[in-house]
């Protein structure tokens, strides 16, 4: 959990740091994210960016006392900082909390909170469909080694097994890579940066150690309601609305989703799954 936590955070902050980090030959990690925030057409992205700093702009901010966050975002903004990771990070915390109540209210299990909004930004920066593709590959690339291996009746440790496992992994995604030359039609492939495979070899290594801790069934389960909770998430961090109300009312965001927190940490019912689960049981009282 500390590894994901600071690679996590690592991304994020490489996306504050916008294109001064990371100079490659297409579009460094920062300007995906940006290009790809709405994935419509490049005027009609242009036209949503002078949008919300034309709204930003033209937006009172009132006492600075009372809104320390707008004030800081309008001068980041002011500096040049790209207007679409402010409102990516503002985000977070929504998306956060919105995994959080799946998973305790409605009982969605998946791989904890922090990858599944990991994935959801990868998934802005690769698109959800080349996300899921390649997260596929990954899978198989784990699988394969894992059955060759009882095939073969390899007896390895957990621990170096696991990073026998990571190795093919890597050693498969960079033959994706770089075959980027032959896969033209595919430019999402060929422009993908480093940080959202990262993210996705470790959704791979958390479906390894479960599928090596218990089985390929509960891996696939957990998995797939891993890559529900990202894609959800990736759609709240699409919607124009939000991005909006976050950008103009980031202290009442913030507030809201802390309270809201703070709530749903005192519930302590049963999930709605648990509901429909033992329903015969319940009614028949």
């Amino acid at each position: 959990m500390f590894k994901k936590t600071i690679l996590f955070f690592v991304l994020v902050s490489l996306l504050f740091l916008g294109g001064n980090v990371v100079h490659a030959q297409t579009q460094d990690a920062t300007q995906l994210v940006l290009d790809q925030v709405k994935p419509l057409s490049r005027s009609h992205r242009e036209e949503g960016l002078i949008e919300l700093k034309s709204l930003l702009n033209e937006q009172e901010l009132g006492a600075p006392l009372f809104n320390p966050l707008k004030y800081t975002i309008r001068t980041g903004v002011n500096s040049g900082m790209p207007i679409d990771t402010v409102v990516l990070l503002l985000l977070l915390p929504v998306v956060a909390a919105v995994i959080s109540a799946a998973r305790h209210l409605v009982g969605i299990q998946g791989f904890g909170i922090l990858l599944p909004a990991a994935l959801s930004v990868s998934f802005v920066a690769t698109g959800p469909v080349v996300g899921i593709g390649l997260f596929l590959v990954i899978v198989f690339i784990s699988t394969a080694f894992r059955i060759i291996l009882r095939k073969l009746k390899v007896k390895l440790q957990y621990l170096p097994r696991m990073s026998l496992i990571l190795w093919l992994v890597v050693l498969g995604m960079i033959g994706i890579l770089f075959s980027g030359p032959l896969l033209a039609k595919y430019p999402d492939i060929v422009n993908i940066s480093i940080f959202p495979v990262l993210i996705l070899v470790l959704l791979a290594e958390d479906f390894a150690r479960v599928q090596l801790g218990k089985s390929v069934r509960v891996a696939i389960s957990l998995t797939s309601e891993t890559l529900f909770l990202a894609l959800m998430s990736f759609a709240i961090l699409q919607l124009e609305a939000i991005q909006r109300f976050a950008l103009l009312n980031p202290e009442i965001l913030f507030i809201t989703v802390a309270i809201f927190d703070i709530f749903l940490g005192r519930y302590a019912g049963l999930r709605l799954l648990e509901l429909w689960r033992f329903r015969k049981l319940i009614l028949s009282k």
